[in-house]
């Protein structure tokens, strides 16, 4: 049918490790934010395929006073600025300010990120690619019922080997550029069907 709408796709990147270099310090300024190689041309590809990208992170630096919402959303604004210029698009960031102890429901292993994210666009997760470079974003794919996706960069390759050693097989992606790729590839060949 010409003239249909493309189907809603949405999916869901973590930031640290995946969009941007990862620290064991925390990003804590928008001038310590760096796009890893191919992150921001990932974004843009998977934009103008027809993808909504949203991202949701675990952001402790907070609850440990490292830095707070405001420093976040300046973060968050040359993010927003890279990808744009990049051709891209982020529609929706969540994020957990909590601390491990916290014990609540949205710091990732647990899925309450990707459940708000789920109700704020109105759709199932099933099937939904959660990109990320740990465990526990993994995990919280699972959870919510997503698709779980690993990328090597960040501590991606550690994850990996974690996953290896314990024979968890997983979808596996050399960067975020790759994994937009592989995603692109497999809704052209889904909508010529």
């Amino acid at each position: 049918m010409s003239g249909s709408a493309r189907p809603f796709r949405l999916v869901v990147l973590d930031r640290d490790g995946v969009i941007n270099q990862e620290s064991d310090e925390f990003i804590k300024s928008a001038a310590e934010w760096k796009p890893l190689e191919g992150s921001l041309e990932g974004i843009s590809l998977l934009s103008r395929s027809g993808f909504t990208v949203a991202v949701a992170s675990n952001q402790s630096g907070i609850g440990r006073g490292l830095f707070d919402r405001n420093t976040l959303y300046s973060i968050h604004r040359k993010m927003r600025r890279a990808v744009r210029a990049a051709g891209g698009s982020i529609d929706c960031i969540v994020f957990c300010p909590h601390l491990p102890d916290d014990h609540c429901d949205c710091r990732k292993p647990a899925p309450g990120l990707l459940m708000r994210l789920g109700r704020r666009y109105g759709v199932s997760l099933q099937g939904v690619p959660v990109i990320g470079d740990s465990e526990r974003d993994l995990a919280a794919a699972r959870a919510a019922g997503a698709r779980p996706v690993l990328v090597l960069s960040g501590n991606g390759r550690k994850t990996r080997a974690e996953l290896d050693r314990l024979h968890v097989p997983v979808e596996c992606y050399e960067n975020l550029l790759a994994a937009a790729r592989a995603l692109v590839s497999e809704a052209e060949v889904a909508g010529e069907q």
